[in-house]
C-alpha cells in the first residue's frame, strides 16, 4: 500500500528513476531523496533519482527501460527528449523460476452455463458472422430485428450479435492472411458464448462459406447454417431469409439456463490499451494477483500483444514450465523484429503518443508494466493468434499491440471473459465476451466513471493494496461471468470491435 499523498514512489531501491503521482513543479522538493526536481514533470512521468551519464542504461522495476541519450541530472525530468532504445543482452534462463501451481480445494464459483459438449458459456448469444465486407449491412440488418422488445418471450437468451469486419476478398485464398481469418471466424463460430451462427456472404467473394466451413472443420446444423445474398434475391430477401433463420435458432437457444460451476471454466483475456507511467503500479499488477487467484482455483488467463511484451520477454522465459515452451515465445519475437524490419518499422514504434503523454517513454518501460497483468504462475503454453486455447493455467496468445486485434484473437482463442486495464480510457467492448475496465487512478475513473467498473487508482491513493485490489478484480470477474452486466455491455459495445488480424497483400 502506497504511503497517503506521496509526491513521487520508488518501485525498486535500485532503480534510476522515481514516478511522479501528481504534476511537480521545477523546485520541488523531495527531501526522502535530497532531490530538487528541476524541470516541471507530469504525474505519471520520472524523474532522475541519481545523475546518469550518457549511454548508460536506465532502471525501472530494477529493469533496463532505455538508455541515456544524452547526460541527465539528478532531479531531471526523464522522458523521449534523454531516453532511447537500443539493442542489448537479455538473460532468458528458461524455466529458472517455474514452481509448483498451489490449487485452492474446492474451488471459486460462478454461475455459467453449460452447453452439451460440457464447455461453459458465461453468456448466450445468438451470432450473425459474415464471411466478407460486402454481407456487412445484410448482417446488421438481420441483427437490429431482434433489437428493442423482439426477444421479450426468450430472456435466457443475451442478444443477436451481428460480427462485420473490412475484408474476405481482393486476397490469396491460399496465403497466410486467409489462413488467419478462416481461424478467427471458425474460433468465433465456435465460441462458447454462441448457442448458434448464422454465416452471411455475398456469394462470389474468395472466402466462401463452404470452404470456410470445409477448411476448419465446422459442420452445419441447425445452430450453424449460412447463405449469401446472391441465392437470396438480393438483400431485402437475405434480410428476410436471416431473420427467419435465427427465428428458428431462438427456441434452442432460450433452454439455456445457468448452474453452479466452477472457475476452472473461466478462460480470461488480458487486455491493457491507453497505458500510462501507473498502469505498471496500479491496476496491471493488480490484475496480475486476480490471474494467480484464477489460475490456483483451475482457471485459464491469455496475455498477448507480442510487441508489448518486447524486452520483458525474458520474464516470461523464466517462468516457462518447460523449455520448448520458452523457446517458442522467443520464436514469436524473432518473427516480430523481422516482420517489423520487412514493413520498415520498429519495435520502439509501439508507445502511442497517448502513452508517452501519460509518461511512458520506451516499448521496453511499457512491456515491463504490461507483463505484470500476467501475475507470478508458469508459462504453461505458447500459443498462436486465434489459435484455440486449451491448457490451463497462463497461456500467452502472439498478437498485435492494437487492442481490437490482439482481444478479437483472445476471443477466438476460446476466452469467455476480457480485462483490460487502462490509463488514458478506453470504452472497448468485444461481445460475445464481456469487457471488465479497470482504471489505473481515480482521476481517470472519477473522469469517466460511466466506462470504468473498478478503480485500481486506490492502490495509488494508499486507501487499498494490490492484493486487496486483485481479490476484488477477481470476485468481480465471477459476479460478471455469473450474468451481472460490464459497464462496456450496458452501452453496447462489443458488436463493431471484431478486428481479425490481416497480413499479406490485397489484390
Amino acid at each position: 500500500m502506497l504511503t497517503d499523498h506521496a509526491l513521487v514512489i520508488q518501485l525498486n531501491r535500485s532503480d534510476d528513476v522515481l514516478i511522479a503521482c501528481q504534476d511537480l513543479s521545477a523546485g520541488t522538493l523531495l527531501d526522502e531523496y535530497g532531490l530538487t526536481v528541476r524541470d516541471a514533470v507530469p504525474a505519471g512521468h520520472k524523474v532522475a533519482v541519481r545523475n546518469i551519464a550518457s549511454g548508460q542504461p536506465v532502471r525501472r522495476y530494477n529493469q533496463i527501460i532505455g538508455f541515456a541519450s544524452a547526460p541527465i541530472a539528478a532531479g531531471e525530468h526523464v522522458h523521449v527528449q534523454n531516453l532511447k532504445v537500443q539493442a542489448f543482452e537479455r538473460d532468458y534462463a528458461f524455466c529458472t523460476d517455474a514452481k509448483p501451481t498451489n490449487y485452492v480445494h474446492p474451488s471459486a464459483t460462478f454461475s455459467g452455463i453449460v452447453r452439451p459438449d460440457g464447455r461453459v458459456a458465461t453468456r448466450n448469444y445468438l451470432g450473425v458472422l459474415t464471411t466478407v465486407n460486402c454481407s456487412a449491412t445484410v448482417a446488421k440488418r438481420i441483427s437490429e430485428a431482434f433489437t428493442g422488445d423482439a426477444l421479450r418471450e426468450y430472456a435466457n437468451v443475451d442478444g443477436v450479435v451481428a460480427i462485420t469486419h473490412t475484408t474476405g476478398c481482393g486476397m490469396d485464398i491460399n496465403g497466410e492472411g486467409m489462413d488467419l481469418l478462416r481461424r478467427t471466424l471458425s474460433g468465433y463460430a465456435r465460441h462458447v458464448n454462441f448457442c448458434g451462427i448464422l454465416m452471411i456472404g455475398l456469394g462470389c467473394e474468395v472466402n466462401q462459406a463452404e470452404d470456410l466451413f470445409s477448411t476448419q472443420n465446422l459442420p452445419p446444423g441447425p445452430l450453424l447454417s449460412s447463405m449469401t445474398i446472391q441465392e437470396s434475391g438480393g438483400t431485402v430477401g437475405a434480410i428476410r431469409r436471416g431473420v427467419g433463420r435465427i427465428r428458428e435458432m431462438l427456441p434452442i437457444a432460450n433452454q439455456a439456463t445457468r448452474q453452479t460451476v466452477s472457475a476452472g471454466h473461466l478462460i480470461v483475456g488480458l487486455q491493457c490499451g491507453g497505458s500510462d507511467g501507473y498502469s505498471g503500479i496500479t491496476a496491471n499488477p493488480a490484475l496480475g494477483v486476480a490471474v494467480d487467484l484464477l489460475v490456483s482455483h483451475g482457471g485459464t488467463a491469455i496475455l498477448s500483444e507480442t510487441p508489448e511484451i518486447y524486452g520483458a520477454e525474458h520474464l516470461l522465459t523464466r517462468r516457462a514450465a518447460s523449455q520448448e515452451i520458452g523457446e517458442k515465445l522467443i520464436s514469436r519475437i524473432r518473427w516480430w523484429e523481422a516482420y517489423t524490419e520487412r514493413e520498415r518499422g520498429e519495435m520502439n514504434n509501439n508507445p502511442s503518443p497517448g502513452n508517452k503523454a501519460g509518461g511512458l517513454t520506451t516499448i521496453l518501460e511499457k512491456s515491463l508494466g504490461a507483463v505484470a497483468k500476467g501475475g507470478t504462475t508458469n508459462l504453461v503454453d505458447v500459443v498462436e493468434y486465434a489459435e484455440p486455447v486449451t491448457a490451463k493455467g497462463l497461456v500467452f496468445m502472439d498478437t498485435p499491440g492494437y487492442d481490437p486485434v490482439s482481444a478479437t484473437g483472445q476471443v477466438a482463442g476460446g476466452a469467455n471473459m476480457i480485462c483490460f486495464t487502462t490509463g488514458r480510457g478506453s470504452v472497448y467492448g468485444c461481445k460475445p465476451a464481456p469487457s471488465l475496465k479497470l482504471a489505473t487512478s481515480s482521476r481517470l475513473f472519477r473522469q469517466m466513471e460511466d466506462d470504468m467498473d473498478i478503480n485500481c487508482g486506490e492502490i495509488l491513493d494508499g486507501v487499498a493494496s494490490i492484493q486487496e485490489l486483485g481479490q476484488r478484480i477477481f470476485e468481480l470477474i465471477l459476479e460478471t461471468a455469473s450474468g451481472r452486466q460490464s459497464r462496456s455491455e450496458s452501452h453496447g459495445f462489443g458488436a463493431e470491435e471484431f478486428v481479425p488480424w490481416m497480413l499479406g497483400a490485397v489484390m
